[in-house]
């Protein structure tokens, strides 16, 4: 019998092959210059097997020429319009090679990738099979390793092809194109008419990234509206003498802290009183730190950017190649358990050679082994990720993530951590204050996963009933801290929980709304934290603003489309039940959409990059979210003509001062921004970061201005003039005094044209407060 299988990538054909022929094989070229066919003896099953491959999907899907076109159609009748699916022009080559292989084979084997995925793309492939060989058999072989033992059983136990989860992707797929192009063209265009040359290319809409975006903003809103509560509290201590030396224990008031003063004063003033402090209890007891949870494709996501300061995209690249390789299981699995049948011992075995973790390994093989622990998913698929075989040539990330993937899995099959917690109870003028004490027993697990981090604190030996005298007794103050921006790994958890894209694709989102410009990284130190720009905020509120049950820019609409999804998986739904139930509720929030932006409300500000960011305020606005200007800086702080600081410059400035006390009310920073001439014409880039502002691309010539027009930086400005081709040619205007020399260089924003007097500041909305979110005890506390 011949059989003909195919991969879902080349380097998957090739490991596969050499695999099931034991390196016995013979190479043929075919049209497409990446994809081989390989043909072997497979005396297993009695066959002579082809094994070729496609480069992912093979069919794509796009409307008929009536609706194909930008402006071919209303937007709005992308809802309905005729969806065209064919193969790829860039994958022709590669199906005529499957019909010609189809055409003599008497059996078709599906090895795409085990996933929701891999099964759409099987299904494309039989499809175009089938149209040389429509009677053809098709088995679909299950796997989730590329190793010898796991190949060779889905060669010998082929499963049937999962119809329900290729008709899922279909689905999504479909829902993707209508729903993204009628919203992209939509909103593009509605910009376009409403900020007239200032908007260039496409504002693109997605599902799937917009909720992720409205995430990134909502965070930034709450920092940037957070303003710092005072606390007190109480600090007592008592010093000892140890064979170290005098040594300081510290006591953690019960009440933790009280925001008002005098009550705070009050209280004080009786433990001050008291003579002297009683232990009431001292509680001696073991505890563990309990070692990971087997590793999930999220929590790879997570901990790459956590720890390993990779972004998610990058990270599961270089797993999907380590997995290419045989080096670790499929990347992709939603499962934290493992089957109890599972063959542990083997695989510590081949981390024995490693000269880093490997006397690790033997341990465990010495007696050292645990069961690791069970999580609560279980995807019915994939095992968690583990190596699969012993890696010592890697270099870059890929040698990071594997060495992160072999340490949680020998972490995985250790021992908890064992430890002694002393707990100290003490009470001083009516006041309870307690102290805590660790002493690591046995590191277990935290000896190959240096990840996770436990340390030990002793505490002098104290007696339940004994007195002593403190040695300070003293009232401090401290201040409550607001929330951190959000990094990648918040991100990934966040789309996680609230069910936006799959475990595969949100990595994907992520990237996808960076290269759009509508979220920019912040570094500070070694952390990436990810603020909205201008244009995505911009976006997020102008939704937001709009009388949606659901909100664009929230989770809740494109949850219930990835769990009717999942149901068409189970069978509860079919694919038609969710293109017409999810169609329907964008249809009606497309025309809710739209009616709002047809009184769009201007206010533009710049943005990083080479387009106009703008902030979208939709009519008519809610009264009681309206707020004067704020007041303007004394004249200490900025000379009268400059004008108000750009939105995006004002952004970063409140990022910048997380360790400066924000100001009572959010306003815009001190400074204000340059106004931006009536066209985009003098405007070039891309220019990427936050701190490389738009440049006026130009052959400027500075001249002598009065010295009491300066920049924002302090010094004189300097008359320039347009000299692009434009509607501004030759117009003059003022420029900060000091011009950059290298492209790198950073310089100030100030800008105004000459013969314009300077722009007022427009007014801003205040946004929520936040709730109190407080602190422990800072280190550097005031005392009374």
């Amino acid at each position: 019998m011949k059989i003909l299988c195919v991969a879902e990538k080349p380097s998957i054909s090739k490991s596969i092959t050499q695999i099931l022929s034991g390196g016995q094989f013979a190479t043929r070229a075919t049209g497409s210059q990446y994809v081989k066919n390989y043909d072997f003896a497979y005396p297993q099953a009695r066959a002579q097997v082809t094994f070729t491959c496609v480069a992912g999907h093979l069919l794509s899907s796009d409307f008929d020429e009536n609706h194909r076109k930008w402006n071919s159609c209303d937007p709005f009748a992308l809802f309905d319009a005729p969806v065209i699916t064919d193969v790829d022009k860039d994958k022709k080559a590669i199906a005529t090679n499957l019909q010609n292989e189809a055409r003599r084979a008497q059996q078709l084997m599906i090895w795409t990738d085990c996933d929701r995925e891999g099964e759409n793309i099987g299904a494309e492939i039989v499809k175009v099979c089938r149209k040389t060989n429509p009677a053809i058999p098709v088995k679909r072989a299950r796997f989730s390793a590329i190793i010898a033992q796991q190949i060779h059983n889905a060669a010998q136990h082929p499963v049937e092809l999962d119809r329900r989860q290729a008709d899922a992707v279909d689905a999504r797929i479909i829902l993707d194109l209508r729903i993204g192009a009628a919203f992209t063209r939509m909103q593009t265009k509605a910009l376009q008419n409403a900020f007239v040359g200032k908007v260039e290319g496409v504002v693109s809409y997605g599902p799937c990234q917009f909720p992720a975006l409205g995430f990134v903003v909502s965070r930034f809103e709450q920092v940037k509206a957070f303003v710092p509560e005072q606390f007190w509290y109480i600090y007592l201590a008592i010093t000892r003498q140890t064979s170290d030396g005098e040594e300081e224990t510290s006591f953690t008031w019960r009440r933790g802290h009280l925001f008002e003063f005098d009550v705070a004063h009050v209280i004080y003033e009786g433990v001050l009183e008291a003579e002297s402090a009683k232990v009431t209890k001292v509680t001696k007891k073991n505890t563990k730190k309990f070692k990971p949870y087997p590793l999930t494709t999220v929590e790879l996501q997570k901990a790459g950017s956590r720890i390993l300061k990779i972004t998610p995209k990058k990270v599961l690249e270089a797993a999907e190649h380590l997995y290419q390789q045989g080096f670790v299981s499929y990347p992709r699995t939603e499962t934290d358990q493992y089957d109890p049948q599972f063959d542990f011992m083997s695989l510590v075995g081949k981390q024995v050679a490693d000269p880093t973790w490997g006397p690790f390994a033997t341990q465990l093989q010495g007696g050292q082994f645990s069961a690791p622990r069970k999580g609560k998913n279980n995807d019915n698929a994939h095992p968690p990720i583990h190596p699969t075989a012993h890696a010592n040539n890697l270099v870059g990330d890929e040698k990071r993530v594997y060495e992160f993937i072999a340490r949680r899995f020998l972490a995985c099959c250790s021992k908890d951590a064992l430890g002694f917690e002393t707990t100290v109870d003490v009470e001083c003028g009516g006041e309870e204050f307690y102290a805590t004490g660790l002493i690591v027993l046995e590191r277990n697990y935290l000896d190959v996963y240096p990840y996770d981090k436990w340390t030990g604190k002793e505490l002098p030996d104290f007696e339940e009933g004994e007195t002593f005298v403190p040695s300070l007794r003293e009232l401090r103050d401290g201040q409550t801290s607001r929330p951190n921006l959000l990094t990648e790994a918040d991100l990934v958890g966040l789309m996680d929980k609230n069910g936006i894209g799959t475990d595969a694709t949100i990595a994907e989102h992520i990237a996808k709304i960076m290269e759009r410009e509508y979220v920019l990284e912040k570094m500070e130190g070694t952390t990436k934290y990810l603020a909205p720009s201008t244009l995505g905020m911009g976006l997020v509120d102008g939704y937001n603003e709009i009388d949606f049950d659901r909100s664009l820019s929230k989770p809740q609409l494109r949850r219930m489309t990835e769990r009717s999804m999942v149901e068409v998986c189970q069978g509860n739904k079919t694919k038609g039940d969710v293109l017409e139930e999810t169609i329907e509720q964008y249809r009606e929030m497309f025309v809710l959409a739209r009616n709002n932006f047809n009184r769009v409300i201007e206010v533009p500000v710049f943005i990083s990059s080479a387009r106009l960011g703008f902030e979208l305020m939709f009519a008519p606005a809610a009264p009681a979210r309206d707020m004067p200007p704020p007041p303007p800086p004394p004249p200490s702080a900025r000379p009268a003509a400059a004008v108000t600081l750009d939105e995006e410059e004002a952004m970063w400035d409140i990022v910048d001062s997380m360790d400066s006390p924000p100001p009572p009310t959010p306003q815009l920073a001190a400074r204000p921004p340059p106004k931006l001439p009536s066209t985009s014409s003098a405007i070039t880039g891309p220019i990427a970061g936050p701190s490389r502002l738009p440049t006026l691309n130009a052959a400027l010539r500075p001249e002598a201005v009065p010295d009491i027009v300066r920049c924002f930086c302090g010094r004189p400005a300097r008359q320039l003039v347009v000299k692009k081709e434009g509607p501004n040619t030759g117009r003059p205007f003022l420029g900060c005094g000091t011009p950059k020399v290298m492209p790198d260089d950073e310089s100030c924003t100030f800008f105004q044209w000459a013969d314009e007097p300077p722009p007022t500041v427009p007014a801003k909305r205040p946004y929520p407060a936040v709730g109190r979110r407080a602190t422990c005890p800072p280190s550097a506390a005031n005392a009374i």
